[in-house]
């Protein structure tokens, strides 16, 4: 690929993914325009995936931009398209690395702020507060923030305009003619773009594998609006903290019924909080803490609660477990989970679902009844956006292989014949001419670690991993000065089956007797003998190698 890059270097409008290919989550888009050597950029989200279950101890995974870093001087902007924490929540973590001005929607600003504030990097990050609908400028590339409909507030599409041309970015995105806030979708604006050109679409596929149309939040707050009428007991909705249209459908279902509203979770809170200071929730009314939950009747509250996707600390999780210091559910509460869960979040998902279900807890979830509706796109509004917008090419992004792959089938029967599905670190040029990968970038995964961002290929989870399948043994050997042993050697295991130990203790020793003298003076060497021994003799009687460390110390 390299090669082309010794001649001609045209001027180019091009695309890179650092991440948000080929999953869900980790949104981190990079737009260029100008010859190869000279490039200017600007950044389009920057979010965050969260921990899997092969990375034992990491909670947030976030994409490597290292690439772009090393080129900041030519990187003009980041530009959030919504409030997500697949889209926004590694800004806190990796703005150092970039230093540039940060452009996003008044609700995006008001979530940012809250993580920039908890960074100590409030007073440092520019941050542009710009309204739905806004166009503006970034170095050589004129943007607009485009209103879409998507399950948080202030959702956008983003133009992206150059004199090499024209892309529009989706974002996240679906179709509601009937939203519960919010302009919806600006059907008028897209149309226009498409009278002017787009050059290539690059698009939401999450849900390119379902036939028809989403259903409307109306729908949807009908039914969680006739669900509270007839409980009984307590109710318990969890749903995504950002989801403020989701919210206020709970709030007001309880408001018609007279029930209390009890709010769980910080990061729904803080979400509320976000939302008043943007003129949202104004009729919500008096919203009560955690600690106010247990002086309720039963059927006089209604719980707001974080932990649609199971995770372990969250809210609906601790009280599923009846570990939650404030709440409780009996038998006859309902629970109503009011989201999708994620791919990859099945298991713990299913886990709370599970304990829930020895509370004898009555569970409605989105499988089982109109209690959520996605934020994205199936096929006939994929279809619609084509109808307005028109472009020459599509390039399919936000999902796993399998999504990306069936909208680019889709889209090709729908008669956009210059498709290309993007990888991670792959260039790609978008203008002028047809779709063509023409370089690559380094990109990765960073592994936030407790407070600290290690590297993900190699940092410490790697390590966890092996230890969680085959343990470790220590090996603590002291030699004198004449290269005999000054005490016995030492061996403590963790994770190692018991009665090995006696057999691991020998392999050392026998390690240990077997080298000349003259060679045990170089110690690492020593100690490289003594773990070669001990995962040798740990294979022939468990079938496994443990991590073997061998301390040598001299007296």
């Amino acid at each position: 690929m390299n090669a082309r890059r010794r001649g001609h270097m045209p001027h180019e409008l091009v695309f890179l993914p650092l991440g948000g290919t080929g999953e869900i989550g980790m949104n981190c888009y990079c737009y260029g325009t100008g010859p190869a050597d000279a490039r200017q950029w600007i950044m389009v989200d920057l979010g965050v995936k969260f921990g899997e279950e092969a990375d034992p101890g990491i909670d947030v995974i976030l994409p490597d931009v290292g690439y772009i870093a090393a080129e900041r001087s030519r990187l003009h902007g980041l530009v959030l398209t919504h409030a997500h924490e697949d889209h926004l929540g590694a800004v806190a973590w990796l703005w150092p690395q970039l230093q540039c001005p940060v452009y996003c929607t008044p609700f995006a600003a008001q979530i940012l702020a809250l993580k920039l504030k908890e960074a100590g990097l409030d007073s440092d990050v520019p941050v542009k507060t710009l309204p739905v609908g806004s166009r503006f400028a970034a170095g050589p590339f004129s943007l607009e923030f485009v209103s879409v409909t998507h399950s948080t507030p202030e959702p956008t599409a983003l133009l992206v305009e150059t004199k090499e041309g024209r892309v529009l970015h989706s974002g996240d995105w679906k179709i509601d003619r009937t939203p519960g806030m919010g302009a919806g979708i600006d059907e008028k604006r897209l149309r226009e773009l498409g009278d002017r050109g787009i050059d290539a679409l690059v698009c939401d596929s999450t849900n390119a594998l379902r036939a028809g149309h989403s259903p409307s939040e109306a729908d949807v707050a009908r039914r969680i609006t006739s669900l509270v009428r007839k409980a009984n007991g307590r109710v318990a909705v969890t749903t995504f903290a950002s989801h403020v249209e989701r919210i206020t459908t709970a709030i007001r279902a309880a408001r018609s019924v007279g029930r209390e509203v009890v709010i769980a979770g910080r990061a729904m809170r803080n979400t509320i909080e976000a939302a008043r200071a943007c003129g949202m929730l104004v009729d919500s009314g008096r919203l009560l803490d955690e600690e106010e939950f247990g002086y309720l009747p039963p059927d006089k509250v209604l719980l707001l609660c974080t932990g649609s996707q199971g995770e372990p600390r969250a809210a609906i999780a601790r009280i599923a477990e009846d570990q939650h210091p404030h709440v409780a559910l009996e038998p006859g509460d309902m629970v109503i989970f009011s989201s999708k869960t994620i791919p990859g979040n099945e298991k713990e998902v299913g886990r709370v679902l599970n304990n829930l279900a020895r509370l004898d807890v009555d569970v409605i979830t989105g499988e089982d009844d109109l209690v959520h509706s996605s934020g994205h796109p199936r096929q006939e509004e994929l279809a619609l956006l084509y109808e307005w917008v028109r472009p020459k090419a599509l390039i399919p992004m936000h999902g796993e292989p399998r999504h990306l792959r069936a909208h680019r089938n889709f889209a090709i029967t729908r008669g956009i014949t210059d498709v290309m599905i993007p990888r991670d670190g792959r260039i790609l040029r978008l203008a002028p001419g047809l779709l063509e990968e023409i370089d690559e970038a380094p990109f990765g995964r960073l592994h936030v670690d407790g407070r600290l961002v290690v590297p993900g290929e190699d940092g410490p989870a790697r390590q966890r991993r092996k230890l969680a399948v085959v343990g470790t043994v220590f090996v603590s050997v002291v030699v004198n000065v004449r290269n005999d042993l000054a005490a016995p050697i030492e061996l403590l295991t963790d994770g190692v089956p018991q009665g090995l130990e006696t057999e691991l203790l020998e392999a050392s020793e026998q390690a240990f007797g077997s080298t000349p003298k003259p060679r045990r003076k170089d110690r690492a060497a020593l100690a490289e003998t003594i773990r070669t021994a001990v995962r040798r003799a740990a294979d022939l009687t468990w079938g496994k190698k443990p991590i073997v460390k061998v301390i040598v110390t001299e007296v």
